[in-house]
């Protein structure tokens, strides 16, 4: 790749002008993101021809979190079809926190999307598995079947995150009790946890999205992970709901269907060209990363990727 590369210049500006911003703070209700060095900030763009552009801390590890919902969204897609998913699950954003209760409530226990809490664990119990491990080494091999690489569970992160996830534990008894959850509600929980421990580098994030934005082809393997007629459905329910209360801002300021994770994640999706990704662990009163929002805004700005800009 050509230092001089109109992408990689925005890339590395993009960490450079975003450096300084230290505002937000670590997710602090999960002790191992809460001990995450802060200082932490990488980018990186991969696109659909397989070029991957790096800047900063794009080689270091960091948990999926929140992102792995994506992932478990295209597999349990892939197995009952979007129009089953879409009756079982919910395309519709809650307009509330990630792991609200009250949009459950409001909604029968119906989860309403695949993108908050209620309905990852619904989109994980989806996936037809013989028991637990089986369920989770299949949502694994897809996570790593996106990325082009084999990725990894965290055991620090995954110990972390069960030790803490009670109110998960409630909303997928509430899930059951209404009909939606589609198996055992506590190993739907368990291996949803899982998911959100993956470890990923800004790189393979970058490359996970660039399978989407390549209508589901791993732009580096050049495998095909999830059928084409899906990848709309999935980049609609990240414009609804992939940045929680703060997705119709990212939409009305960005353009760019995208989903975070408390880890400091974030990756954007440029369909037919390419997709950005970015970490950084201090996150806003939302749940999202401040430096990575800032990077992903400033890179789709200058490269003019806006989905609504006409022409």
């Amino acid at each position: 790749m050509l230092a001089d590369d109109p992408i990689q210049t925005a890339v590395a500006r993009a960490l450079a002008d975003n450096m300084n911003d230290g505002g937000g703070k670590n997710a602090d209700y999960i002790a191992a993101l809460a001990s995450v060095d802060p200082t932490l900030f990488g980018i990186s763009v991969a696109t659909t021809g397989g070029d991957v552009f790096n800047a900063g801390d794009a080689d270091v590890e960091f948990a999926l979190e929140s992102i792995s919902k994506v992932f478990t969204m295209a597999l349990a897609m892939e197995e009952v079809g979007a129009k089953a998913f879409r009756a079982k699950v919910g395309t519709d954003p809650t307009g509330m926190p990630f792991n609200s209760v009250l949009a459950l409530a409001l909604h029968a226990d119906k989860p309403m999307s695949a993108l908050v809490n209620a309905g990852a664990i619904a989109s994980a119990s989806l996936i037809s598995a013989t028991n637990a491990e089986d369920r989770w080494h299949k949502i694994l091999a897809g996570q790593s079947a996106f990325a082009g690489r084999s990725l990894s569970l965290s055991d620090a992160v995954n110990a972390s995150e069960q030790s803490t996830n009670f109110h998960n534990r409630g909303i997928a008894w509430l899930l059951y009790s209404a009909g939606f959850v589609y198996s055992d509600p506590m190993e739907a929980c368990d291996v949803y946890t899982r998911q959100c421990s993956t470890m990923v580098t800004t790189a393979d994030l970058a490359v996970m999205g660039a399978t989407l934005a390549s209508g589901g082809i791993n732009p580096l393997t050049k495998t095909r992970v999830i059928r084409a007629e899906n990848v709309p459905h999935i980049l609609a329910e990240m414009t609804m709901e992939g940045l929680y209360e703060a997705s119709g801002d990212w939409a009305y300021t960005v353009g760019l269907p995208g989903k975070s994770g408390v880890g400091g994640g974030i990756v954007c999706v440029v369909p037919g060209r390419l997709a950005i990704a970015a970490f950084s662990p201090r996150l806003d009163q939302f749940g999202n990363s401040v430096r990575a929002q800032a990077a992903i805004t400033q890179i789709a700005a200058e490269q003019e990727l806006n989905l609504y800009l006409a022409g």
